[in-house]
């Protein structure tokens, strides 16, 4: 028997050559929903699947086997309970009236734009008869929603130019440039100065400037700044602070 461990969701970044010459096997939902299952080919061979724990598999998913070779899978018809809007007598609107109460019984469904589908069930198939639709018995593949939880449900990919909004409450107002991707640097705040002057005359650097006792203006303790940034990535934020001196912070 040849392990798969891997599977490719809808073989997503493989070439269509690779996935013409590669084998199929087909199952239904019953199979397909299992995480761990055995099933063979259209080579012939025994494949036994591991996947993670609640991970389901659709048909057209690619599964990898451990000697590099690939499988497509199959979404095997199967009988379901198709059901539809009656056009005399009812509106689309009640195939959202339907698809709300067989979710309150945590029924799998498939959702179409026109049409219901659900595993048969006659108690299920008359209800759905009294609500005025119209309920048929077919052969076909069968998908039905996984749940807004489901392993591999939602993919949402941020990007470079993802906007996030930050949000920086500070005393005066600040321009934050923020690129992306690099490394944060902050350059701390210069502490006030506090206690009595030394009398040491120091000479101030034109960039950055450095406050020292013989800047020639007195910094009070509220001149302080506390910038809280908590970012769940890297940022480059140049602060650009431009404080005029020559004059007193009270």
């Amino acid at each position: 028997m040849l392990t798969v461990n891997k599977l490719i969701p809808q073989g997503r970044g493989l070439a269509n050559v690779l996935l013409k010459r590669a084998a199929s096997v087909e199952l239904d939902w019953d199979t397909r929903q299992k995480s761990r299952f055995d099933a063979h080919d259209s080579a012939g061979r025994h494949i036994g699947v591991f996947l993670a724990r609640g991970q389901v598999v659709r048909g057209g998913d690619v599964l990898v086997v451990e000697d590099g070779s690939l499988v497509r899978v199959i979404a095997a018809p199967q009988d379901v309970l198709v059901v539809r809007a009656c056009a005399e007598h009812g509106s689309p609107f009640d195939l959202l009236r339907a698809a709300y109460h067989l979710g309150n019984r945590h029924v799998q469904l498939e959702l179409q734009a026109d049409h219901l589908k659900l595993e048969p069930d006659h108690v299920l198939a008359d209800m759905l008869r009294q609500m005025h639709l119209i309920v048929s018995s077919e052969a076909s593949a069968f998908e039905p929603e996984g749940g807004a939880y489901a392993a591999g449900g939602h993919g949402h990919a941020h990007g470079p130019a993802h906007d996030h909004s930050h949000d920086h409450a500070n005393g005066h107002a600040h321009d934050h440039p923020h690129d992306h991707g690099h490394a944060h640097a902050h350059t701390p705040a210069a502490a006030p100065s506090r206690g009595k002057p030394l009398g040491i005359a120091v000479q101030a650097a034109a960039v950055p400037h450095v406050h020292g006792p013989g800047c020639g203006h007195d910094h009070g303790p509220a001149h302080g700044h506390d910038h809280g940034h908590d970012h769940g990535h890297d940022h480059d934020h140049g602060h650009d602070h431009g404080h005029g001196h020559g004059h007193k912070h009270t």
